[in-house]
Protein backbone atom coordinates (compact mmCIF):
# COMPACT_ATOMS: atom_id res chain seq x y z
CA UNK A 1 0.00 0.00 0.00
CA UNK A 2 0.70 3.35 -0.83
CA UNK A 3 1.72 5.62 2.24
CA UNK A 4 -1.19 7.68 2.36
CA UNK A 5 -0.08 11.29 4.04
CA UNK A 6 1.86 13.89 2.17
CA UNK A 7 3.06 16.99 3.28
CA UNK A 8 1.58 19.50 0.59
CA UNK A 9 5.04 21.17 0.88
CA UNK A 10 6.00 17.70 -1.41
CA UNK A 11 3.18 18.44 -3.65
CA UNK A 12 5.39 19.80 -7.16
CA UNK A 13 3.19 21.89 -9.55
CA UNK A 14 3.07 21.36 -13.28
CA UNK A 15 1.81 22.73 -16.24
CA UNK A 16 -1.59 21.10 -16.88
CA UNK A 17 -1.22 18.14 -19.62
CA UNK A 18 -0.99 19.22 -23.05
CA UNK A 19 -4.91 18.51 -23.71
CA UNK A 20 -5.80 21.21 -21.68
CA UNK A 21 -3.54 23.84 -21.72
CA UNK A 22 -5.47 26.84 -23.19
CA UNK A 23 -4.07 28.06 -27.00
CA UNK A 24 -5.06 31.09 -28.62
CA UNK A 25 -6.95 33.54 -27.38
CA UNK A 26 -8.20 31.81 -24.59
CA UNK A 27 -4.24 31.28 -23.25
CA UNK A 28 -4.98 35.07 -22.60
CA UNK A 29 -7.94 34.38 -19.92
CA UNK A 30 -6.48 30.79 -18.77
CA UNK A 31 -3.79 29.60 -17.05
CA UNK A 32 -2.88 26.71 -14.12
CA UNK A 33 -0.13 24.94 -12.84
CA UNK A 34 -1.24 21.32 -11.01
CA UNK A 35 -0.02 19.47 -8.73
CA UNK A 36 -2.16 16.10 -8.32
CA UNK A 37 -2.35 13.84 -5.50
CA UNK A 38 -4.39 11.58 -5.59
CA UNK A 39 -2.70 8.72 -7.57
CA UNK A 40 0.44 8.96 -5.13
CA UNK A 41 -1.94 8.54 -1.98
CA UNK A 42 -3.38 5.21 -3.68
CA UNK A 43 -6.79 7.33 -3.61
CA UNK A 44 -9.54 5.25 -5.62
CA UNK A 45 -12.70 7.03 -5.08
CA UNK A 46 -11.78 10.92 -4.72
CA UNK A 47 -9.57 13.05 -7.21
CA UNK A 48 -7.50 15.75 -5.97
CA UNK A 49 -4.71 17.87 -6.75
CA UNK A 50 -3.58 21.66 -5.93
CA UNK A 51 -4.43 23.97 -8.48
CA UNK A 52 -2.37 27.41 -8.80
CA UNK A 53 -3.92 30.30 -10.78
CA UNK A 54 -1.77 33.24 -11.68
CA UNK A 55 -3.19 36.80 -11.15
CA UNK A 56 -6.31 37.87 -13.50
CA UNK A 57 -6.42 34.14 -14.98
CA UNK A 58 -8.81 31.47 -14.74
CA UNK A 59 -7.89 27.69 -14.60
CA UNK A 60 -11.05 26.51 -16.68
CA UNK A 61 -13.88 27.36 -18.00
CA UNK A 62 -17.16 27.99 -16.33
CA UNK A 63 -18.91 24.71 -16.02
CA UNK A 64 -21.02 22.33 -14.43
CA UNK A 65 -20.83 18.47 -13.83
CA UNK A 66 -23.82 16.21 -14.03
CA UNK A 67 -22.07 13.17 -12.29
CA UNK A 68 -19.90 14.55 -9.79
CA UNK A 69 -19.26 17.22 -7.18
CA UNK A 70 -16.43 18.91 -6.66
CA UNK A 71 -14.86 21.13 -3.32
CA UNK A 72 -12.39 23.91 -3.64
CA UNK A 73 -10.62 24.61 -0.29
CA UNK A 74 -8.49 28.29 -1.03
CA UNK A 75 -5.09 27.82 0.35
CA UNK A 76 -3.26 31.00 -0.89
CA UNK A 77 -4.31 34.42 -2.56
CA UNK A 78 -7.96 35.83 -3.28
CA UNK A 79 -9.88 36.32 -5.91
CA UNK A 80 -13.87 35.76 -7.05
CA UNK A 81 -15.67 32.10 -7.51
CA UNK A 82 -18.45 32.14 -9.82
CA UNK A 83 -21.51 30.30 -9.84
CA UNK A 84 -24.54 30.19 -12.05
CA UNK A 85 -25.40 33.71 -11.88
CA UNK A 86 -23.91 34.98 -9.01
CA UNK A 87 -20.27 36.13 -8.22
CA UNK A 88 -18.85 35.59 -4.41
CA UNK A 89 -15.39 37.06 -3.20
CA UNK A 90 -13.17 34.15 -1.91
CA UNK A 91 -9.80 33.90 0.32
CA UNK A 92 -7.54 32.41 2.07
CA UNK A 93 -9.19 29.18 4.18
CA UNK A 94 -12.86 29.53 2.34
CA UNK A 95 -14.17 26.44 1.20
CA UNK A 96 -16.51 25.89 -1.86
CA UNK A 97 -18.77 23.21 -3.01
CA UNK A 98 -19.59 22.51 -6.22
CA UNK A 99 -22.14 19.89 -6.10
CA UNK A 100 -23.79 18.48 -9.31
CA UNK A 101 -26.25 19.91 -11.23
CA UNK A 102 -27.63 21.98 -14.38
CA UNK A 103 -26.34 25.51 -15.74
CA UNK A 104 -27.24 27.18 -12.31
CA UNK A 105 -24.41 25.09 -10.25
CA UNK A 106 -21.96 25.93 -13.10
CA UNK A 107 -18.70 27.66 -11.29
CA UNK A 108 -15.55 28.67 -11.90
CA UNK A 109 -12.65 30.23 -9.77
CA UNK A 110 -10.84 33.69 -11.01
CA UNK A 111 -7.63 35.43 -9.63
CA UNK A 112 -8.65 38.73 -9.46
CA UNK A 113 -6.30 38.92 -6.16
CA UNK A 114 -2.89 40.49 -6.38
CA UNK A 115 -0.79 37.17 -5.94
CA UNK A 116 -0.84 33.51 -7.15
CA UNK A 117 -4.42 31.85 -6.13
CA UNK A 118 -3.74 28.08 -4.71
CA UNK A 119 -6.78 25.82 -3.90
CA UNK A 120 -6.95 22.59 -2.86
CA UNK A 121 -9.13 20.77 -5.07
CA UNK A 122 -11.57 17.60 -4.47
CA UNK A 123 -13.70 15.80 -6.66
CA UNK A 124 -15.74 12.21 -6.79
CA UNK A 125 -14.35 10.15 -9.74
CA UNK A 126 -17.86 8.46 -10.73
CA UNK A 127 -17.42 7.71 -14.34
CA UNK A 128 -18.81 8.57 -16.92
CA UNK A 129 -18.93 12.27 -16.64
CA UNK A 130 -20.59 15.11 -18.27
CA UNK A 131 -20.07 18.77 -17.95
CA UNK A 132 -21.43 21.36 -19.71
CA UNK A 133 -19.67 25.07 -20.52
CA UNK A 134 -23.19 27.48 -21.14
CA UNK A 135 -20.95 30.53 -21.96
CA UNK A 136 -19.17 28.91 -25.14
CA UNK A 137 -22.68 26.50 -24.97
CA UNK A 138 -20.38 23.36 -25.16
CA UNK A 139 -20.45 19.80 -23.54
CA UNK A 140 -17.75 17.27 -22.77
CA UNK A 141 -17.83 13.81 -22.11
CA UNK A 142 -15.37 11.78 -20.29
CA UNK A 143 -15.43 8.10 -19.29
CA UNK A 144 -12.23 6.69 -17.49
CA UNK A 145 -11.48 3.06 -18.71
CA UNK A 146 -9.52 0.19 -16.47
CA UNK A 147 -6.17 0.61 -17.78
CA UNK A 148 -4.46 -1.17 -20.85
CA UNK A 149 -2.27 -4.37 -20.48
CA UNK A 150 0.44 -2.41 -19.95
CA UNK A 151 -1.05 -0.44 -16.99
CA UNK A 152 -1.51 3.24 -18.66
CA UNK A 153 -4.80 4.64 -18.52
CA UNK A 154 -7.08 4.85 -20.80
CA UNK A 155 -9.97 7.34 -21.39
CA UNK A 156 -12.71 8.64 -23.72
CA UNK A 157 -13.16 11.93 -24.29
CA UNK A 158 -15.61 14.09 -26.34
CA UNK A 159 -16.32 17.83 -26.47
CA UNK A 160 -18.86 19.47 -28.85
CA UNK A 161 -22.18 21.29 -29.10
CA UNK A 162 -25.59 20.13 -29.19
CA UNK A 163 -26.16 21.86 -32.28
CA UNK A 164 -23.52 19.69 -33.93
CA UNK A 165 -25.60 16.34 -33.03
CA UNK A 166 -26.12 13.75 -35.87
CA UNK A 167 -29.44 11.51 -35.94
CA UNK A 168 -28.58 7.88 -34.53
CA UNK A 169 -29.49 6.05 -36.98
CA UNK A 170 -27.17 8.17 -39.44
CA UNK A 171 -24.59 5.67 -41.25
CA UNK A 172 -26.59 3.05 -40.24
Amino acid sequence: MKKPIINLEEVELHPRPFSFSATGEAAERYDAKMGIIAPRLGAQKLGYNITCVPIGKRAFPFHNHRVNEEMFLILEGSGEVRIGETIYPIGTMDIIACPPGDKHAAHQLINTGSVDLKYLAVSTKLSPEIAEYPDSGKFGILAEYPPASDGKPRSFRYVGRESESIDYWDGE
